[in-house]
């Protein structure tokens, strides 16, 4: 029914049934009463069209993902775009997705020049962001989700440096001397906060890492079996993996060259997701709740766009899961 057919019905005007709905205008109690008590009776919901167009909204927001092959078979993003989901359709908006890369954010323009999104979430931030410099320059409401240095934009991310820093340190802590790192691409900043994270757990123990051990932006299957037989040969004591992608990879690696788990190599991720659940051994990792952070970006969106204060940083917390593929014999 439209808002004509509950004016009809009741026997009052368009005018008192819109002010009923939107609780704004002078109206008398009893008939505010009437109205909610019908349109609850018929189940009726507002035209998403006629909201937008009464609002200036769109009820739409956009979810931006980096534009790479596997995306789509990371659990992180699969999980965050669920928490984002499920809390716009709590405020009755719908979710756009957009793929971008560093150099490349076409996709994301497209969204803001035709008016799509009253606003936007940034699944990925780069050390160099063209898309926080556009949406920044066009003052389109948006949050990213992973830190930036940009001054004035609204963060929520997982705390990945805090993180690391406690897991390198327990490490340490086991006698655990000769840690490696295996890292992918530098120019993202949750890659460069999980690598100042292993460096600071060092400098909290007074120790100084061997850089010889540390590897970043390696990629691809190759890089990591040739990364990982240079570790074995340096007879490291443990092998991190930066995520959980690159930490499956190398535990495949070792596998294929019958090197055993934790008696000969130890072996730890700085993250955790479904891909390294059902492992055997369990792998020691960090583990975060990637629905909420989704789900927490997304309300602190809704917050800009509604004209509220928000935090300008959220951190959320994290688990470290100690297990048996850093037990020492």
């Amino acid at each position: 029914m439209t808002i004509d057919d509950i004016a009809r019905e009741l026997n009052i005007s368009k005018t008192t049934v819109s002010r009923a709905i939107s609780g704004k205008g002078r109206i008398s109690e009893s008939t505010r009463g009437r109205v909610m008590a019908y349109i609850n009776e018929i189940n009726y919901r507002p035209s998403a069209i006629a909201q937008s167009l009464a609002t200036s909204k769109t009820m739409n927001i956009g979810f931006v993902m980096p534009d790479e092959s596997d995306v789509m078979d990371m659990p992180f993003f699969q999980t965050c775009i669920w928490g984002v989901t499920t809390m716009a359709a709590r405020m009755d908006y719908d979710v756009f997705v957009s793929m971008v890369s560093a150099s490349d954010i076409s996709g994301l323009v497209r969204l803001v020049e035709n008016h799509k999104v009253d606003g936007l979430i940034l699944g990925r931030t780069y050390t160099h962001d063209k898309a926080i410099a556009y949406l920044t320059e066009k003052k389109v409401p948006f949050v990213t989700v992973g830190s930036t240095d940009v001054p004035g934009v609204v963060q929520v991310d997982n705390d990945d440096r805090g993180g690391c820093t406690d897991l390198t340190s327990l490490l340490l802590l086991k006698g655990l001397r000769k840690l490696a790192l295996v890292g992918g691409d530098s120019t993202y900043v949750v890659n460069n906060n999980r690598l100042m994270g292993f460096l600071d757990g060092y400098a909290r123990a007074g120790m100084t890492p061997d850089q010889d051990l540390i590897h970043m932006n390696v990629s691809g299957m190759y890089m990591i079996e040739k990364t990982v037989k240079e570790l074995l040969e340096q007879r490291v004591d443990c092998i991190i993996g930066m995520d959980d992608s690159i930490c499956n990879a190398i535990l495949t690696n070792l596998v294929k060259m019958h090197i055993k788990i934790p008696d000969d190599i130890k072996v730890a991720s700085f993250f955790n997701t479904s891909i390294l659940d059902h492992n055997q051994p369990s792998i020691t990792s960090l583990k975060y709740d990637v629905a909420k952070l989704g789900m927490t970006a997304c309300e602190t969106l809704f917050g800009i766009i509604d004209g509220r204060s928000v935090k300008q940083q959220t951190l959320m917390n994290y688990e470290v899961l100690m297990k048996e593929s850093t037990q020492l014999k």
